[in-house]
């Protein structure tokens, strides 16, 4: 069956923003065409301070993919490590890594040999892929129901090496007194992102836990914020992932394309960081507004894989499936992006380096156009100048006109909220209408952006009291009870 290829699935504005595009012919020839996805299996190498992971998926008839991990191992690590507990680990970051390859042609089969998944795990993955993959199916036009893909593993598993992964020796400690489980300090590992959210989770544990950095592929934005944190380069974890250039050149020919769930990529690759390592937790800077689905009465979520629900299945299965002994939660799930923002204002000598717009990530910069420059902007002006905003973005954003649909689509003046990793309509409202309030006690004229919201306002919307956003916490969250009083500390504190 001859196939031709002749879109994209997707349109871009200068900003970054998707627009949909309808592929679902597409999809359904080349299901046909490739009608089977084989994760082959996977090898494992040590070297002196790193682990090298490399993985092997295959669509019969269009591609070999061999994309590659590498993580650094700390040279202060003590680690036990089980051979069982690390291939459950490797294998279920393969089965996360192999999404961004079986979107290219969505084969109605994936089969696995390089596990046997009993059938609650095989229900459990196709839940985190149709839920991870719901902006990818929506944005493409794409009716995927239950029966999207059928996931079938092996009997048995191919032999793999067993000498590693060997921990490194364990430093010589006084023995006198021995320490108890109340007096450790845990070992805390925090994947840094570069933005304002992983700074406060930063911040928080500064007294509460021995900090450990984590970061995949690293940007200037992630090494800045680490080095101004004080956390010391020996307690960096870094993690280097390679895709395989047999997707892109698919991706270029214009195969199916799309968003997937990045933050299940840093669920599983971190905590398999943190078992090779030997540290107790790994704390996320996921805050409660990524709950709020993307498309208004829908499931389609920008951040499901950063959502609480997300959390409590990957805690649940990781708990059941692979045990390692390391807990991971998101320690900013109890707030909200407001709250975040309120925090983060008060850390001003990271003002300058942190970064949130994925436009222009690889400048190291912010484009002051996208949605998220836009996002954070206003989740930042109750509690910025207006000069040390522009200091930060370069421009006052506010002054842009041209982002009034961005801006309604941001505060749910139309269903649709950006493609991006924004906070809730509510709490754009709330933010904007308390920048408001500071420009009117000023006898300022408002710039043309907030003139336009304050035009279009719709004045029977919800109303809401600043107080309780500010100082209540959601008590839908996986932080422990010490990490959780440090939260607490920090919202009573910043609210004084």
């Amino acid at each position: 069956m001859e196939l031709r290829i002749e879109v994209l699935y997707v349109e871009t504005t200068e900003g970054g923003q998707q627009t949909v595009n309808d592929n679902s012919l597409k999809y359904r020839d080349l299901r046909s065409s490739h009608p089977e996805f084989i994760y082959e299996g996977y090898s494992l190498s040590e070297n002196e301070d790193s682990l090298e992971i490399a993985y092997h998926f295959n669509v019969p008839g269009l591609a070999e993919f061999f994309p590659s991990w590498s993580f650094s191992l700390i040279s202060s690590r003590e680690a036990s490590v089980e051979r069982r507990r690390l291939e459950e680990l490797v294998f279920s970051l393969g089965m996360v890594e192999l999404i961004s390859y079986w979107k290219i042609c969505c084969p109605p089969i994936v089969r696995v040999k390089a596990r046997k998944l009993n059938a609650a795990q095989i229900e459990w993955w196709k839940k985190m892929y149709r839920k991870g993959l719901g902006e990818y199916f929506y944005v493409n036009g794409i009716s995927a129901g239950d029966d999207f893909m059928d996931i079938v593993s092996s009997e048995t598993a191919p032999a793999t090496d067993t000498s590693l992964v060997s921990p490194a020796p364990a430093p010589a400690t006084d023995t006198a007194k021995p320490i108890t489980d109340a007096e450790k300090v845990p070992k805390v590992l925090i994947p840094v992102g570069g933005g304002k959210d992983s700074v406060v989770t930063l911040e928080l544990l500064r007294e509460g836990a021995d900090r450990y950095g984590y970061v995949i592929n690293p940007r200037q934005a992630m090494t800045d914020a680490l080095a101004v944190s004080g956390i010391d380069s020996e307690k960096i974890i870094t993690a280097n992932r390679a895709l395989d250039k047999n997707m892109l050149a698919l991706n270029a020919q214009g195969y199916l394309n799309g968003h997937t769930p990045f933050s299940a990529i840093v669920a599983f690759s971190s905590t398999l960081a943190g078992y090779v390592n030997g540290l107790d937790h790994v704390a996320l800077s996921n805050e409660s507004s990524a709950n709020e689905t993307t498309i208004a009465n829908s499931e389609v979520n920008h951040q499901y894989s950063k959502s609480y629900e997300f959390e409590t299945d990957f805690r649940r299965y990781e708990r059941e499936y692979i045990g390692s002994g390391v807990e991971y939660f998101s320690l900013l799930r109890p707030l909200s992006e407001l709250q975040i923002a309120r925090l983060f204002a008060k850390y001003d000598k990271y003002h300058s380096i942190f970064r949130s717009c994925n436009a222009a990530s690889k400048r190291d910069e912010w484009c002051g156009v996208c949605p998220k420059c836009l996002f954070v902007f206003i989740i930042l002006s109750p509690f910025l100048s207006g000069s040390e905003l522009v200091s930060i973005f370069h421009k006052n954003i506010f002054e842009d006109l041209s982002l009034q649909e961005t801006l309604d689509e941001l505060v749910g003046f139309v269903p649709e909220k950006p493609f991006e990793c924004v906070g809730s309509r509510n709490e754009a409202r709330a933010a904007l209408e308390l920048t408001i309030i500071k420009y009117n006690e000023r006898n300022s004229a408002l710039p043309p952006l907030l003139m336009y919201y304050s035009g279009n306002l719709k004045r029977d919307a919800t109303p809401f009291d600043p107080e309780e956003m500010f100082t209540s916490l959601n008590e839908d969250n996986a932080a422990p009870q010490r990490f959780l009083a440090l939260v607490k500390a920090a919202v009573t504190g910043v609210a004084g």
